[in-house]
């Protein structure tokens, strides 16, 4: 695949960046770089290699979701800088 300034161009499109004079040259010269290198994977001989879908074998071990109380309200309120009895209070963030 040949990088050209169409696809720098629509690259930068996409991304929001903006690639001038020396800096385009490179990102080209790069991206070519990073294509020649991904075209060599084509050349391996994949014939009776399965799809790779998880990583290892093993599997998640997770622990029952059980409810439980952890902190109680007045320990929660305890730490607060301002309070009333059941709920933290906070400055004003939205005007109506």
């Amino acid at each position: 695949m040949k990088i050209t300034d169409e696809i720098i161009d629509h690259l930068s499109h996409l991304s929001r960046l903006e690639f001038e004079g020396e800096e385009r040259e490179r990102i080209k010269a790069d991206l070519t770089k990073i294509i020649g290198f991904v075209d060599q994977l084509s050349s391996v001989n994949t014939d009776g290699v399965e799809p790779l879908i998880f990583m290892t074998e093993s599997e998640n071990v997770l622990r029952e979701d059980v409810d439980a109380v952890t902190v109680s309200q007045a320990d929660a309120l305890k730490n607060a800088a301002v309070h009333d009895s059941d709920y933290f209070k906070i400055p004003t963030v939205l005007k109506k």
